[in-house]
Parts: C-alpha cells; sequence; structure tokens
C-alpha cells in the first residue's frame, strides 16, 4: 500500500513512516496541507493519514478539499489526532474522513487499524463502480 502521511511533526513522521515500513508498505510525506493536496494529486496514494493540526490550513479544509476531487472520493483519509474532546471524532468524519486514529498511537496495534481502514476503503471503492 502506498500511504500519504501528512502531519507538521517531524517525530510523528518519522514514527509512522517507521512502522508502516516495517510493514512493507510505500509511505510519503507532506509536512503541510497545502503540500499533502498537491501531493496527493502528484503521487495518487492508496491512503491519506491526516493530523488534524496543521499549520494554516488544518487537517478539516484538507480533508474537505481532497472529497471535492471525484477521483479522491474513494481514497480512505484517515485522522491520525490528538483531538479526543468529546465530538471531535464527529467533526473529523463530518469533514470527510473515514476513520479516526488517535495520539498517541499505540506502536502494536497502529498497522492493522491503517490495514483495517484501508480494506474498508477498498470494499466501499468496489461496491461503488
Amino acid at each position: 500500500m502506498n500511504v500519504l502521511v501528512i502531519d507538521d511533526n517531524e517525530q510523528n513522521r518519522y514514527l509512522l513512516r517507521f512502522l508502516l515500513e516495517a510493514r512493507g508498505h510505500r509511505v510519503s510525506e507532506a509536512h503541510d496541507g497545502p503540500q499533502g493536496i498537491a501531493s496527493v494529486q502528484t503521487e495518487m496514494p492508496d491512503m491519506v493519514l491526516l493530523d488534524i493540526q496543521l499549520p494554516g490550513m488544518d487537517g478539516y479544509a484538507v480533508a474537505r478539499a481532497l472529497r471535492t476531487v471525484p477521483q479522491f472520493d474513494a481514497m480512505p483519509i484517515i485522522a491520525v489526532t490528538s483531538f479526543a474532546l468529546n465530538g471531535d471524532r464527529g467533526r473529523v468524519l463530518a469533514a470527510g474522513c473515514d476513520d479516526y486514529i488517535e495520539k498517541p498511537i499505540d506502536p502494536d496495534s497502529f498497522c492493522i487499524q491503517v490495514e483495517a481502514a484501508h480494506e474498508m476503503g477498498s470494499t466501499r471503492k468496489n461496491t461503488a463502480a
């Protein structure tokens, strides 16, 4: 699977890359929203892991922007965020994300969660076709 990680924190990007590459996935990175949107358009990833607390253009805006492009409609977007207050999950899903993984992540289960979300996205994509 080709995964794009959009996160402004270098340590977070490193950890996600390390875990995903250890499972055989390809990982590309973007450090902010505009760079992430551009990367999606050029790299066509299978999935986006999206931080919500990005400088300038937050993750909600990134998800909404990606969902306006029909070719990205079925691409899973997973929020990986420290937002964990009541209602945050609903806001993330309403913005266009398919799932939500809370930070700090659990290294033992993170890739399993990501792979499960990818499978759900693949099922949705095949059903829509």
